[in-house]
């Protein structure tokens, strides 16, 4: 079941609520998706974001995916997600983060300044979006907070620059998946999307 929701806030963001429960009880606990680039067709029906959605509901955890504003850059879209995560923090008890790509750097960046998150996933981030949302310093972040994070990665990607967020996650000790696969994951998003959930679940369900 899923519901078209407005994110409160000083931008048009709009987001598809994702619904676990078949027996009329709300979960209570929630996992904000955020999508790929908005300029070369990211949106929340990507079908990696998809995938990780389908993953969450079969374990009882809703899903959140939202389109971005107008483009800013990697400016606004951060502020969308946490906009997004901060409508999330209102209505359940417990809410993660994931992203895909573009996304997958909105959301390691949005997590570092959300200590309330139960943990946030992140596929195929690339480094940076400009000179202020960079994956590699958010990952500095979450460490020091000690966030749990898992990232993704395909080792044939030649389109996002993701060399650096793995090294620095190494150096680290945050964990990381290799999938040997191009940057979208073709044929994929199924190993995709329960890699996520099994990340994310246990830190959003105890009895994962």
């Amino acid at each position: 079941m899923s519901d078209t929701i407005l994110i409160p806030g000083g931008r048009d963001v709009r987001a598809t609520l994702d619904t676990a429960a078949s027996d009329g009880a709300r979960s209570d606990a929630v996992v904000v998706a955020c999508p790929p680039h908005p300029q070369q067709r990211g949106h929340r029906g990507d079908e990696r974001l998809r995938a990780v959605s389908d993953a969450l509901t079969d374990r009882g955890i809703d899903c959140l995916r939202f389109d971005y504003g107008d483009w800013d850059e990697g400016y606004g879209e951060t502020t969308d997600a946490d906009a997004a995560v901060g409508w999330a923090l209102d209505r359940y008890d417990r809410v993660g983060l994931f992203g895909f790509s573009f996304g997958g750097t909105v959301a390691l960046v949005a997590a570092a300044s959300r200590p309330e998150l139960a943990g946030v996933c992140a596929l195929a981030p690339t480094a940076r979006l400009n000179p202020d949302v960079d994956a590699v310093a958010a990952l500095d972040d979450l460490a020091d907070r000690g966030m749990p994070v898992r990232v993704l990665y395909a080792t044939r990607d030649s389109t996002a620059d993701w060399k650096p967020v793995i090294q620095r996650a190494d150096e680290l000790g945050v964990e990381t998946v290799a999938f040997e696969s191009d940057h979208f994951f073709v044929g994929r998003s199924g190993e995709v999307g329960e890699a996520a959930a099994a990340f994310l679940g246990p830190r959003l369900r105890d009895d994962l």
